[in-house]
């Protein structure tokens, strides 16, 4: 079972985030390559796996939560790649951010639009 849960795990990694998320693995191998096999299993194997929504739709929900915890720039860039790696468009995820102001504020909403420059840079 565990088995099939890291498998699927891997497969959606590659699928949304590619290198970014297999160097976010990567990273963890030499501290705790126990957190990088739950990493894999849980949000990928398990969630991201799930029916009801469609891969494009579970990151814009996940940039929004991340945009709205105002302290998570390292993860919100690597999903701000997988969200525009998925089929997101830049203006999707402006809006996203600019929503994020009604309900985490403006300086999480700042620091996201920060963090989709720094993306967007990265890019050219």
């Amino acid at each position: 079972m565990s088995n099939s849960r890291y498998e699927l795990g891997l497969d959606k990694l590659a699928e949304i985030d590619g290198e970014a998320g297999q160097k976010v693995i990567d990273s963890l191998q030499d501290i705790s390559p126990d957190l990088a096999r739950l990493t894999i299993e849980f949000p990928f194997g398990d969630v991201y796996a799930r029916e009801g929504l469609d891969i494009k739709s579970r990151e814009i929900a996940t940039v929004a939560a991340l945009t709205a915890l105002g302290n998570c720039q390292p993860q919100l860039k690597v999903h701000l790649h997988a969200a525009l790696n998925v089929g997101c468009s830049e203006e999707e995820l402006k809006e996203v951010i600019i929503q994020m102001a009604v309900y985490a504020g403006f300086p999480a909403a700042l620091n996201g639009m920060f963090a989709f420059k720094e993306v967007l840079a990265e890019k050219l």
